[in-house]
């Protein structure tokens, strides 16, 4: 879901079929892929999926072995990183430390050899986008993470570059601030309208900022969706597991609304695929403890309870069921949570709605 851009020179981005070989080693393989005008898209997946690969192509870092990249109508291929028109965020920020605030965020205005008359007012503007106005006289030594993370961003903003990107720059944050810090860019990012592209490997990340988010997995693009769609409607089991909190169980198709988990047969409100090698993705959060109030149409499974986890703001449940096989489900840690829950040891029934109930194929190895 993309807002209306603010941000004139955003820029339509198309991968066109790129793959990127290094010797024997393919780290991209035939990929492509389109970013609107104002878009932010996030690259997510394993080490080694290619996601920072592809990154480094459309900043101009790294040189495709085979197919085009393009901005709007320009093909940008072999244009180098500095015509590129782009602005960059680095992990580590990549601050000059014998700069001032206001000298950093002034130097690509600096590089592009804008008259300095026009810096002053440029970099003020920059900087209170990112909240750290009256900043520009302190140095980098004297900033917090989270202060310098908004620093890198007013530096690659300030002149509104055709696309930002940006390369798992909360990664150094402790988890209050890294938290924190997803939001704000959430908001600066409606503010702005600029086309952003981000790689992490942390998917609440990216659900939690991107209008879409694209799976890669061993150079391959697997599926690209908006967040909810992504992590309701997986196209195959690595996604699935990759996305949220998932128990994979194999399963055997019945007929096109239902398969049977050994000899439970589970309705699904979903097409069941007419493949061999089914899995059943059970999000823990989706179940619910059958205490009698759940919807007569859910599907029910019954096993034993062989740990319970505390983890602050939930509690994780471990269960077994009767074939062997193992599921966890979430519930709040409130005041009653533990009510219907028996002790480790006990029998409990929960309980899975039909639309929850997500059958896909399994991923090749």
């Amino acid at each position: 879901m993309t807002g209306p851009s603010s941000n004139k020179r955003a820029e339509r981005v198309e991968i066109r079929r790129a793959s990127k070989n290094y010797g024997p080693v393919r780290a991209l393989d035939d990929v492509s892929l389109s970013v609107a005008a104002g878009e932010f898209v996030s690259l997510l997946g394993p080490s080694g999926s290619g996601k920072t690969t592809l990154l480094g192509m459309l900043g101009g870092f790294v040189q495709p072995s085979s197919g085009s990249i393009h901005f709007g109508d320009l093909d940008v291929t072999y244009m180098p990183p500095h015509r590129r028109d782009i602005g960059v965020v680095f992990q580590n920020y990549a601050l000059f430390p014998h700069m001032s605030v206001g000298e950093n965020v002034a130097f690509p205005l600096r590089a592009r050899r804008l008259p300095k008359s026009e810096w002053p007012g440029k970099v003020r503007a920059a900087l209170a986008m990112v909240g750290l106005t009256g900043y520009e006289g302190r140095g980098i030594a004297q900033l917090s993470g989270g202060q310098r993370q908004r620093v890198a961003l007013a530096r690659a903003m300030i002149f509104e570059p055709r696309l930002i990107l940006m390369d798992e720059p909360l990664s150094a944050l402790d988890k209050q601030l890294r938290e924190s810090m997803q939001i704000e860019l959430r908001e600066l990012h409606r503010r702005i309208g600029a086309t952003i592209v981000y790689v992490t490997h942390d998917q609440r990340e990216a659900l939690t900022m991107s209008d879409r988010v694209a799976i890669l997995k061993d150079g391959r693009l697997v599926q690209i969706d908006e967040p909810k769609r992504l992590h309701d409607h997986p196209a195959n089991s690595f996604v699935a597991s990759f996305i949220g909190e998932a128990s994979l169980l194999p399963v055997r198709r019945v007929d096109g609304s239902s398969v049977a988990l050994g000899s439970t047969v589970l309705r699904s409100a979903r097409t069941v695929p007419n493949d061999d090698g089914l899995v059943l993705a059970v999000h823990s959060e989706k179940l619910l403890i059958d205490d009698g109030n759940a919807d007569p149409a859910s599907n029910r499974l019954t096993g034993t309870i062989t740990d319970i986890v505390y983890q602050g703001e939930s509690l994780r449940i471990f269960l077994a069921l009767p074939d062997g096989l193992r599921l966890s489900l979430r519930q709040p840690s409130h005041h009653g949570a533990y009510r219907n829950i028996p002790a480790p040891g006990g029998s409990i029934t929960v309980a899975l709605h039909p639309e929850d109930t997500i059958v896909v194929a399994k991923a090749d190895e």
